[in-house]
């Protein structure tokens, strides 16, 4: 049996064909504890999510956040899940869906668009597989992060690498490493949250609020943390906010270790203790509702400010499939496109 996954050689002399693969982290199947169990043991067993002694790591995974976490987090899962599943999954179906219809269009045949998750289904490997069978010739690898953390967008540079060495025929392949200031996509942050204040008045503080991460990482090198803040600066300036308007936060820390800060719980209970009333939040980092919005913004962290004296709390949605993020998606890809 040959090392090299290839397929016939009818394939050598086809039309070039492109491929997309539009990315996110990962849900679970449903929200079930051994769902959550199979979906956290693949995630926290990543070293690039979690970088302290191997061997360490595991023990204390197995013996004890296995055992405990998966039906704390099944509980939160059910608590969003919808008749057509995880949010996550269902909205980046409707993502690929209207990029696949604009790209066809213009393309025709010669692109297939496709979507997968560096964690749990449907994967990034079985995507590839799906290009590879089809005589993909050039693939686009859009890891929606709009800002590069290696537990995120490096995570799914090793999935896509790993699953392509072993293939005789390596096509062209482009991977978008971040777009935290491409201008379509600060414009369509801005039009969100324009939209919003025009809604619902202009808040007492404006929350920014970014997916967090250990202290360790930016100290490492990884850029997150600054690219994080040039996209808050990039939209503070095209909205013409001064620095009393608004606040960047981190959320969703796990363990022990220093995360990233300010934290974005503590935030919200010092905005409120110190008279504001009204407070917006939106999490530029992610680019579909999920878990960490739809639980932990929508509920939890609004609990926070209440509780603490706060009246008005609202959370702006993540892009989805809103047009303009498809359009920033589109600007991405197309100019790849062979």
């Amino acid at each position: 049996m040959s090392r090299y996954a290839g397929q016939s050689k009818e394939i050598h002399d086809c039309t070039s064909k492109t491929g997309v693969l539009l990315t996110n982290l990962g849900t679970p199947d449903s929200p079930t504890t051994g769902a959550l169990r199979r979906y956290l043991r693949e995630f926290l067993s990543d070293p690039r999510v979690v970088e302290i002694p191997r061997l360490v790591w595991l023990i204390i995974l197995h013996g004890i956040i296995l055992r405990v976490r998966p039906k704390k987090s099944a509980k939160l899962y059910e608590s969003i899940w919808t008749e057509q599943g995880s949010p996550l999954l269902v909205i980046s179906k409707q993502q690929k869906a209207k990029v696949e219809l604009a790209l066809t269009q213009k393309y025709g045949d010669n692109v297939m668009v496709d979507v997968a998750m560096r964690y749990g289904n449907p994967s990034i490997g079985n995507a590839l597989e799906r290009f590879q069978k089809n005589g993909v010739n050039n693939i686009i690898v859009l890891p929606l992060y709009p800002q590069y953390a290696g537990p995120t967008t490096g995570a799914t540079f090793d999935a896509v690498f790993n699953k392509v060495k072993s293939w005789r025929w390596i096509p062209s392949i482009h991977f978008q490493s971040s777009y935290h200031d491409k201008p379509l996509y600060i414009k369509a942050l801005v039009e969100s949250i324009t939209k919003h204040i025009e809604a619902h008045g202009k808040p007492d503080k404006l929350v920014f609020s970014y997916h967090g991460m250990p202290k360790y990482f930016l100290e490492q090198g990884d850029p997150y943390y600054c690219f994080s803040h040039k996209t808050t600066r990039l939209v503070v300036e095209a909205l013409g906010l001064d620095k009393d308007d608004y606040v960047m936060t981190f959320q969703s820390r796990f363990g022990k270790a220093e995360w990233l800060k300010p934290y974005t719980d503590e935030t919200l209970e010092s905005l409120a203790e110190a008279g504001n009333k009204h407070v917006a939040i939106i999490s530029p980092a992610f680019s579909a509702d999920c878990l960490e919005t739809l639980e932990e913004l929508v509920h939890e962290n609004k609990d926070i400010f209440i509780q603490a004296g706060g009246e008005k709390y609202h959370y702006i949605a993540a892009l989805n499939d809103q047009d303009a993020h498809i359009d920033v998606m589109l600007d991405l890809i197309e100019p790849h496109i062979t």
